[in-house]
């Protein structure tokens, strides 16, 4: 596993297991991406799609063969109620946004039976303004308090919500997590500013929002070129311009398979054939 070091000198790894929609599959997969090589975790306190639950349990057996908890780097998130189930939430609907906040936060650290969360990560931004900044100072106190190492959010494709946000706050966000699809651009204009900023971008579905790619002929051809996979290579190719995927993946196999990346690099021509793909 390769890392880099984040705006708050956190060693995340360059690729991270992502455990949503794995449902009574979590914890065995957890324990598996982890024991195949996986140190980074991304989970939610969102019942509505992930098992958090049982992604700490995966947590729990994998350290029983001999790793440490400093060892992994887990990040998990607040979600809105707009994002949850309203019959199955971490805290009650009339609660106030911080004390929902604080509510989901303990419910973490029980369900991933650890007292330190590496990232705390707003699952998506709430209006107005003046709620999102309620929301980020609320979380900003587990920072202070050292329980969470640095603060994220996901789901923001708004330059200038993102803008509003690090102007407005004293801890300022280190990672922004979001969908990598054409429909947003690629996030070409917030990732260059994250870029500026020392933000460390995170994607999602990068594999399955790009089929296209990954199916061209350039992808064919590079897959000879480096026998590799299309999705080695997508990946690697994200790692080379600096951003970390999640991976989430139900297949041993593809775990293995993913976690080559790291044997080879793409040579400067293929990196900048693929990225005027993904402007």
């Amino acid at each position: 596993m390769e890392y880099t070091l984040s705006n708050q000198n956190i060693k995340i790894p360059k690729m991270i297991y992502g455990t949503a929609w794995k449902k009574d599959k979590t914890a065995q997969l957890v324990k598996e991406a982890i024991l195949t090589g996986f140190r980074g975790i991304d989970t939610a306190c969102q019942p509505r799609h992930y098992q958090e639950n049982l992604v700490g349990k995966g947590i729990q057996e994998a350290l029983k063969e001999g790793l440490k908890r400093e060892d992994l780097y887990i990040q998990t998130k607040f979600t809105p109620i707009d994002g949850q189930d309203k019959n199955n939430m971490p805290y009650l609907e009339n609660d106030s946004i911080s004390t929902q906040v604080e509510k989901s936060f303990e419910t973490s650290k029980k369900n991933l039976k650890t007292n330190y969360i590496d990232t705390y990560i707003l699952h998506s931004p709430v209006f107005p303004g003046s709620k999102l900044l309620n929301v980020w100072n609320t979380m900003s106190n587990f920072k202070k308090s050292n329980e969470v190492g640095q603060l994220g959010i996901s789901n923001c494709y708004d330059l200038d919500v993102l803008k509003y946000l690090y102007e407005k706050v004293e801890v300022k966000p280190a990672i922004l997590q979001n969908r990598f699809y054409s429909q947003t651009m690629y996030d070409t204009e917030l990732r260059a500013w994250c870029k500026e900023k020392g933000i460390i971008y995170e994607s999602f579905w990068s594999l399955t929002a790009n089929p296209h790619i990954l199916e061209s002929e350039l992808f064919s051809n590079l897959t000879i070129k480096y026998n590799k996979s299309a999705a080695s290579i997508f990946y690697r190719f994200l790692n080379q311009i600096d951003i970390i995927p999640l991976n989430g993946t139900t297949s041993k196999n593809h775990m293995i398979e993913d976690l080559k990346i790291f044997n080879f690099s793409l040579e400067k021509e293929d990196i900048e054939a693929i990225n005027s793909m993904v402007k």
